[in-house]
């Protein structure tokens, strides 16, 4: 790329001349920039005050601006959000290919409205002109970019006139931020960090749990039947709801992933399972449709409403507990327990791409040692052989390998059940040496009609002496 071309004209400098009269009356907004200016402010609220995505995007109780938005427009903001985020470090570093200097100090704001208008141009199906164009207006009509808004007119039509180079150029750039990559390069190896890291990049698939005949359902469906038993399906926008078989109950939503953990306890016909950190639900369904006794337990009331209305979707039944799960005593020692952990949710950035931006580091230690104390008190209220799965969505072995070899070192009563390749066929590189499940994003390849990719998790088998 010509860094000298039209080099005045992208020159980060403030242009006084551009600045509107602060008692300059207001002006109707154009059709689709109030979408702009919600996506700028729920980015710079993930970005600068690591705020989560999902809460701030929920319709009831989310960002005031967000949820002023017509259903239609709260789609586009949405698409737009998670566009950005999946793809910020190559965007950064395509609007700075295209500036001579760096922004000043304290242009966040203006910053933002670069990444969403970049986020549209380079990879959203919107036309570009408005892109262009709204994003000069978002600058114009703000008192901290006003001044700038001939610059982002100029850098912008650049990046619309450059496209093809710019991808090019920006495509060596990894598309997670490097304290991650780090530590993908330290867990699984510089290729297959490679690997994990562009796959942050697709959309993900709907993949659905059914409560029986998985063919019948996948012939009903247009669905795949994956190597966990779950249905993947062809490319779909509309509303699950509306979906066959969702008002009956037959099936719910839940990544492929994410369904193994259940699997592994075996034959649960009449055994006592306890689903320690339940909500929303979906696993606890995969043990009541398992024949199992199922106390579900969730800390948090508004999650528990959440689990019960999916359980009564579903026509299921299972004892529900609304606690700290260090206070749950069962009657008796149980036959097994499931404890999904809270945990960074590194595996999940697919469809959650804020969690590089709002976690890091120490949260993850923080997480881990929670996770460990959270592992311990579950052993103990199982009998003499029962099961423990200890599961979450994390890509980190701290969270995973290192935990449970940990806890094996120190505890003499408590024994590794070994995963067995040869029972998961098509996901044989998804079990350990050891016997343990680590799946990952860049694993299950895409299909002629369906989407690749799953959730990263890691689950691990233990049984009491």
């Amino acid at each position: 790329m010509d860094s000298k071309k039209n080099k005045n004209a992208t020159r980060a400098r403030p242009d006084h001349r551009n600045a509107a009269p602060s008692s300059a009356p207001a002006r109707p907004a154009k059709p689709g920039l109030e979408v702009r200016i919600t996506a700028a402010k729920l980015l710079a609220a993930v970005i600068d005050r690591k705020i989560s995505m999902d809460g701030m995007l929920d319709p009831s109780n989310g960002n005031p601006s967000y949820r002023a938005l017509s259903d239609a427009d709260r789609g586009l903001t949405r698409a737009i959000l998670t566009t950005a985020l999946r793809h910020l470090p190559r965007l950064e570093a395509a609007i700075a290919s295209l500036l001579d200097s760096p922004l000043p100090d304290g242009a966040r704001t203006l910053q933002h409205v670069f990444i969403i208008a970049a986020a549209q141009i380079l990879h959203l199906d919107v036309p570009v002109h408005a892109a262009v164009d709204l994003a000069v207006e978002q600058a114009d009509r703000d008192p901290r970019t006003r001044r700038f808004a001939k610059l982002v007119n100029a850098v912008l039509r650049r990046l619309v006139r450059e496209k093809d180079e710019i991808l090019a150029q920006t495509a060596s750039v990894s598309p997670v931020p490097a304290w991650f990559r780090a530590r993908l390069v330290a867990a699984y190896g510089e290729a297959e960090a490679e690997r994990i890291a562009e796959a942050q990049l697709v959309q993900p698939a709907i993949d659905l749990t059914v409560k029986s005949d998985p063919e019948g359902w996948a012939a009903r469906l247009g669905a795949t039947i994956l190597p966990t038993g779950s249905l993947r399906l062809p490319s779909f926008h509309g509303s699950i709801a509306e979906l066959d078989g969702y008002q009956e109950g037959g099936w719910w939503v839940q990544d492929a992933a994410s369904s193994i953990p259940p699997r592994l306890f075996g034959d649960l016909k009449g055994k006592r399972i306890a689903d320690l950190c339940a909500a929303p639900g979906g696993k606890t369904a995969q043990l009541v449709a398992a024949g199992a006794k199922v106390t579900a337990v969730e800390q948090s009331a508004n999650r528990v409403v959440r689990l019960q209305q999916n359980l009564q979707r579903l026509g299921m039944d299972a004892q529900v507990v609304t606690g700290d799960l260090f206070q749950f005593e069962p009657a008796e020692p149980l036959d097994g327990i499931l404890l999904d952990a809270p945990c960074s949710s590194t595996g999940t950035t697919r469809r959650h791409p804020d969690v590089f931006w709002t976690k890091g580091p120490e949260d993850i230690a923080k997480l881990a040692a929670l996770q460990e104390k959270m592992l311990r008190h579950a052993l103990t209220l199982v009998k003499s052989g029962g099961l423990v799965v200890f599961s979450n969505c994390s890509l980190d072995p701290s969270e995973g390998e290192d935990l449970v070899a940990r806890v094996l070192a120190d505890t003499p009563s408590v024994e590794r059940v070994p995963v067995d390749a040869k029972d998961w066929p098509g996901l044989e590189a998804a079990i350990s040496p050891v016997g343990e499940v680590r799946t990952t994003p860049a694993m299950l390849p895409a299909g002629d009609a369906v989407a690749g990719g799953m959730d990263g998790f890691f689950a691990s088998v233990l049984r009491v002496r």
